[in-house]
């Protein structure tokens, strides 16, 4: 069987469209985030969820020895901000841009982002280039949920609420 090419999987991949997400950690490693979108639920009971994070990322160093994360869901209204997430700024440039909380595990959540999952990371599968985190949700927080932003195609997308 022929190998599938890294190019013709990144281009099939431009197809499926996800949810944009800001990962934010804090901790005696150091406050870092970046943006995601390899995040998805695991089961309900316990609430986990998975993050797929590059080991060559920026945050990698911190987000692991923090052991916490948190996932902000994020709107339209949080396009340029993602961007920023996903540079190369530095750290304090990007939290600057927006206002931040914190629920139980210390890691920075997104004031008014759709929908945060504040959470311990438990576990972490390592696959290629990437780790894959498993991680326990502790504390939520949601807001309106009027829009979320997607990726897809390479490129940013707004998705409406449905009818209430």
């Amino acid at each position: 069987m022929a190998e599938v090419a890294s190019q013709d999987y990144r281009d099939a991949m431009a197809c499926l469209g996800a949810a944009v997400n800001i990962v934010t950690t804090d901790g005696r490693a150091g406050r870092a985030g970046f943006t995601a979108s390899a995040v998805c639920s695991v089961t309900d009971n316990p609430p986990t969820l998975l993050v797929c994070m590059n080991r060559g990322s920026s945050a990698y160093a911190s987000v692991t020895k923090n052991g916490v994360v948190c996932v902000n869901v994020l709107s339209a209204r949080h396009e340029r901000l993602s961007r920023l997430f996903s540079g190369r700024i530095p750290v304090d440039e990007r939290f600057a841009e927006a206002v931040w909380s914190t629920l139980g595990t210390g890691a920075p959540v997104l004031a008014d982002c759709s929908a945060a999952f504040d959470c311990r990371i438990i576990d972490a599968a390592n696959v290629g280039t990437h780790d894959v985190l498993f991680c326990r949700v502790v504390a939520l927080q949601r807001s309106d949920c009027a829009d979320n932003l997607i990726y897809f195609d390479r490129d940013y997308h707004v998705v409406p609420a449905g009818p209430a």
